[in-house]
């Protein structure tokens, strides 16, 4: 009859554990930093998505200033003009 036999078991499985536990607690550290990165990276973009809304709205503000800031340059430049008229036809 054949007879079966089985590898006996190494003095190296225990060490073969250790490997594989310090394998899979590397990873799980790994995964769990790469996730606090990605939330702090989230957390910049929202923060500059922010800062650049209130640049549009300065930069609305601003260009409305130049456009007041024109008008009433060019009402001076009227009104200057009227009055050098009249001070030139009262002499």
């Amino acid at each position: 009859m054949h007879s079966v036999t089985f590898p006996k078991p190494s003095g190296d499985k225990p060490q073969e554990l250790r490997v594989t536990i310090a394998i899979g607690a590397a990873v799980i550290v790994q995964t769990g930093l790469g996730l606090i990165w990605a939330g702090a990276a989230t957390e910049r973009l929202a923060q500059l998505e922010r800062r650049a809304g209130d640049n549009a709205q300065i930069i609305e503000r601003t260009a409305r200033l130049e456009e007041r800031a024109q008008f009433m340059t060019a009402s001076l430049d009227r009104i200057e003009t009227k009055l050098d008229r009249l001070n030139g036809e009262g002499e």
